[in-house]
């Protein structure tokens, strides 16, 4: 079993890298990874949180989990209406 060193997402080539102690070395192409797994714009901002925010979460679940599942558990479909007509005060368009 290799012990991982580091796990981060590098902005220059879109990749989750995650470096060993032995000096071997794993790129995941998230551009790949999103245009063969995500639908949608909802289930590839999913992933796009992960990527930014859990890089070795988002690493496990692509290397040893089933993304498809994940994103038809977690994602949530709110149309733009949903944030126009709200009292979010995120958004303050009105329709």
């Amino acid at each position: 079993m290799k012990r991982l060193v580091s796990c981060e997402y590098n902005f220059d080539n879109c990749c989750v890298e995650m470096k060993f102690i032995d000096g071997s070395m794993i790129a995941i192409d998230t551009i790949a990874v999103e245009n063969e797994v995500a639908r949608n714009m909802y289930e590839r901002s999913e992933l796009d949180y992960l990527i930014y925010n859990a890089p070795l979460e988002y690493a496990d679940l692509i290397l040893n989990g089933d993304p498809e599942a994940y994103l038809k558990t977690v994602t949530e479909y709110k149309s733009l209406y949903y944030y126009c007509t709200s009292r979010s005060p995120v958004i303050g368009l009105r329709l």
